[in-house]
């Protein structure tokens, strides 16, 4: 396996070269592949813990990378489609993990794909994707994920449809009422760049990110909202998107638990997600989360419908 230069950027949909983790993909029997990736010991947006674990993130982020490079690879799926995320889920065994050694961790990624959908013209329009993450020969982690493939015309139209959905949906909504008010544990007072009418940000540190500026959530009312600090982060938002990403929304569910935990809970060991529909950059989707010794159950609510479901899981 080729562990010396990253893949294209433009086969893992990054902009950043630096925000690259694969490094090699090959085949290795029917809807089977081997993949290897680098974990650097420090990454700037999801810091190693105090004992040099890898943030779980990073194999999130490193599912994502796989579900779009062996597609578009593999299975013909056109450079220019539409990916589209159903649901995803990982786990990682505390036990096995590696720590971070000398400059990155070298991982393996062993990837079964299924549930391959195809479309009346043979055109691959979906499929389902497990990975298994090895360091060395010990495994420690899983991950599993859904995807459709879209046309910009048929894209289009589902995006025209949404729009159109939400609108009679706001209509609807009562305004006004906090979700999930009260006093928030960890937060800190501090005017909100750009948001409306003003408001209050949970510290940095409590939620265990390396700066203000890896803070997706905002305080409104006594709820938390869906409001990155930098609208430009160089990892969640590394390209223009007219909704809000996969792993944007999983980093806010993580830090919204810390949060409702007092910072108890920043750290998940296994979680799953689905998305229900788009999830837009405005206006602020609510993040609904509850924390139950250690699991954080949490709902992404916008227009009066929820728009995302999951829940992580903490070692206790």
């Amino acid at each position: 396996m080729r562990r010396s230069r990253t893949v294209d950027r433009e086969l893992v949909h990054r902009v950043s070269v630096a925000e690259v983790l694969l490094t090699d993909v090959r085949p290795c029997g029917a809807d089977r592949f081997e993949a290897a990736a680098c974990w650097p010991r420090s990454h700037p947006t999801f810091p190693r813990g105090r004992d040099d674990r890898h943030s779980p993130l990073v194999l999130v982020e490193t599912l994502r990378q796989l579900g779009i490079y062996v597609p578009l690879t593999h299975y013909g799926v056109a450079p220019g489609a539409r990916f589209l995320i159903t649901d995803l889920g990982f786990a990682v065994d505390p036990a096995a993990e590696p720590r971070a050694g000398f400059g990155a961790s070298e991982i393996t990624c062993r990837v079964a794909v299924d549930e391959v959908r195809r479309g009346g013209s043979g055109a691959v329009r979906g499929l389902r994707m497990r990975v298994r993450f090895l360091a060395g020969e010990v495994m420690f982690g899983r991950a599993w994920g859904g995807s459709r493939f879209l046309g910009e015309r048929e894209y289009a139209t589902l995006r025209k449809a949404g729009a159109a959905a939400r609108g009679a949906a706001s209509s609807a909504a009562p305004g006004g009422s906090a979700a999930d008010g009260g006093t928030l544990p960890g937060a800190r007072t501090g005017v909100l760049s750009g948001a409306r009418g003003g408001g209050v940000r949970p510290a940095h540190a409590a939620l265990d990110v390396g700066s203000p500026g890896d803070v997706v959530l905002g305080l409104e009312g006594g709820a938390l909202v869906l409001d990155p600090a930098d609208p430009w982060h160089p990892f969640l938002f590394d390209h223009g998107s007219d909704h809000v990403p996969g792993m944007a929304l999983i980093e806010a569910a993580r830090q919204a638990a810390a949060v409702r935990s007092g910072g108890a809970l920043l750290r998940p060991v296994s979680g799953e997600l689905r998305a229900l529909r788009f999830t837009e950059h405005a206006p602020f989707a609510r993040v609904e989360c509850a924390v139950y010794a250690g699991t954080g159950v949490f709902r992404f609510r916008q227009g009066g419908s929820h728009t995302a479901v999951g829940v992580l899981r903490y070692r206790r």
